[in-house]
This record gives C-alpha cells, structure tokens and sequence, in this order.
C-alpha cells in the first residue's frame, strides 16, 4: 500500500510566531475543522487523502448526517482558492474508548472523496510505535476554538490561531492531576504559568513537533481543567500508542509514521510528588504504568470555602455601666482574619465528565458558521 512519507509533515508557509497569535495562511496544511449544523464540532489533522484523525470524544455516535469537514484554509470566513470541504462517510472510534477517563481518544474519519494535495491541503506526519517526547520538548497546537485567556471565539475572520508548549512528562502530568489520572495512552504540553494552550473547540486538533524538516503528530487534544490553568497542563492522546490500530483500520493507502526521538536526558523521570508514583523502570516516559494506581478523587464542589456572613453574628448589648474595664480588654476581642492564602484550591482529578472541561465541547457562544 502507498505511503505518505513522501509529502507528510511538509509545512512550506510555516513561519512559527511564538505565544498564541493568528497563523500565516498555509502554515498547518492539515489541519482541519469539523462541523455539524453549521457550528464548529472539533479539530483534526489529515492523515492520508481521505482520513484524518481526530478524538473519539466529538463523536457520541457513529451518525456521520449533518458533519462537514473544512480543509485548506487559515480562516473559516476565507474565500481562498485552497479552500476545500467535504461531507464525511465513516466514523471509526476506538473499540477501548471510556468517555469517563477519556483513555484511548481517538478516532479516524473518512471523507467524502480523496482532496488533492496542495500547497495548502497536506498530510501530517504521525509518531511511529516507540517515539519518545521527553519533558520540554517543544510543540505546538492550532485550532479555531475559543481563546484561552478570556475564552470567548476568535474575532471575525476567525483565524487558525497556533501556540507553542512545552511537553510535560507523564509523572509530573500524574502529580498535577492526581496519580493514576494520566495513562500511557496519555501525553501532556503546557506552559506551568498557565495561558498558553487549547480550549473549547480545540479538541480532537493537532499536537506537533518538529523533527529533520518534518512536522510529525505526537498527540490529539483531549482534555483540561478550565482553560490553561497554571501547572494544569492540557492532556493530549499520545498518537505513537496507536500506530497499529490505525494501520489495520487506513489499509488502502498508510499514513506516514516517523519516529520521533528526543535527546538528551529526560528530566521527568526524576519527578517525585505526594502521592505515589510508580518507580522508574526504564528511560521512556511509555512505561510508566499508573493503572494499579487509584487516585483520590476530589470534586469541586467537596471542598468549598466557609462563608461568613455579618447576619450570623448576633451582638449582646451591653450598659456602658454594666461593663467593667477590669474584667473585659478590648484588644483581646478581634475579628478573625481570612487570608485567601488560608484556603486551598480543591485537586480537580478528571476522571469524570462531571469534573472535566472538555475541549471539544462547543460553548454556546460560538458564531454560526
């Protein structure tokens, strides 16, 4: 069967603008947009010139009515001759996805009929079994979802928006999360300041790295607490897991898998926090095996700050003569002070919907397309 290692991960426009601004047209060639009733569903990426991968999670059904896929274009008001749509025919999830963990997120997605490849219209390269994405190795997302600092829709024209974040390791992925959280079906980016990442309508888009004049697809945006929350990184499906499945199910014409392989040494495999993580048995960040781990769950609403209320506070009255200065001293008598500082923020742990933000969902705010 053919390959795509001949023209995969080949970006000719791309001009990496660092921190979350508007792509230069042709910069992500595969990345694509999907909507259903004409609003924006879910990000993917082609993969051959007829699938493109995307998350499990945008597709409660294998129902493809309604779904039009927009391809070719860095805005979704454009009027670019690259511009390419098409309506979608298969639906394939993986067999072993849980909506509750969001472990195995992904799914591949066949279109209509093959698009041609252009300057504008090109696969991307997908990580082949056994890659490695060490802690720091640089990445970047794209997507036409909400902004992530006042997480509203991007202005009109609705430009492709791209933003650079570092990779986090899988250990200290599981301590910020809750250990046991983050499987190795699982890959994390982000910045630990916070403000640099995916948010709603991003999900099922491309996670990407460059590697030998090559852009090659590490992972799939899964999932997050909020919007880039600090030291809350986004949670991405690990591509190179999958390589497999996805051969056995694209037969006709395979996607071009390249190893990705970082260098140096990985920082993460040293990274220790509260609870337990299971010990470090190789260097790769694959083999952390954190399914014998039951993690803590702590939802939002079981930890809530005390509210004090003036009204709960009942005065006595007292004479000025019925009060002895021997016996009561103003200045032992203080209102408490609250610090903000006093109170810890709850540990969001994602493992169910009802504590998770998905990314892929649409919020009601977004434009009709």
């Amino acid at each position: 069967s053919h390959s795509q290692l001949d023209v995969c991960g080949q970006a000719g426009y791309n001009t990496r603008i660092v921190g979350g601004q508007s792509a230069a047209p042709g910069s992500w060639p595969w990345q694509i947009g999907v909507f259903k009733n004409g609003f924006l569903l879910c990000g993917g990426s082609l993969i051959t010139s007829e699938w493109f991968v995307t998350a499990a999670q945008c597709f409660p059904s294998n129902d493809t009515s309604n779904l039009l896929v927009f391809l070719g274009s860095q805005t979704l008001l454009s009027l670019s001759p690259y511009r390419v749509f098409r309506t979608v025919t298969q639906i394939i999830s993986h067999p072993d996805f849980n909506p509750a963990t969001l472990d195995n997120d992904i799914a591949l997605v066949r279109l209509s009929s093959p698009v041609n490849f252009t300057t504008h219209v090109l696969p991307v390269c997908l990580a082949a079994s056994g890659s490695t994405f060490y802690n720091g190795t640089d990445a970047w997302v794209t997507g036409w979802g909400n902004t992530c600092v006042s997480s509203v829709p991007p202005p009109v024209p609705y430009n492709l928006r791209e933003v650079d974040v570092p990779v986090v390791g899988n250990r200290q992925c599981n301590c910020d999360y809750g250990v046991g959280t983050i499987t190795d079906n699982m890959m994390c980016a982000g910045s630990p300041a916070g403000g640099k990442g995916t948010c709603q309508g991003d999900g099922g888009g491309p996670l990407v790295s460059k590697q030998g004049g090559r852009w090659i697809q590490g992972g799939i945006v899964s999932f997050g607490i909020a919007c880039v929350v600090p030291h809350l990184p986004g949670v991405y499906t690990r591509v190179s897991q999958y390589q497999s499945w996805i051969s056995s199910q694209v037969a006709s014409e395979q996607p071009g898998f390249v190893n990705f392989t970082s260098t140096g040494t990985d920082g993460d495999l040293t990274v220790t926090c509260l609870s337990s993580l299971p010990p470090v048995t190789i260097l790769s960040p694959s083999t952390i095996n954190s399914n014998s781990i039951t993690p803590t769950i702590l939802t939002p609403t079981s930890v809530a700050p005390p509210t004090f209320a003036p009204s709960t506070v009942t005065s006595t009255t007292f004479a000025p003569t019925t009060i002895s200065s021997s016996s009561i001293n103003p200045t032992t008598v203080a209102p408490p002070t609250f610090a903000p500082t006093c109170i810890a923020p709850p540990t969001l742990t994602p493992t169910t919907t009802a504590t998770r933000e998905c990314m892929s969902r649409v919020c009601d705010s977004l434009h009709r397309f």
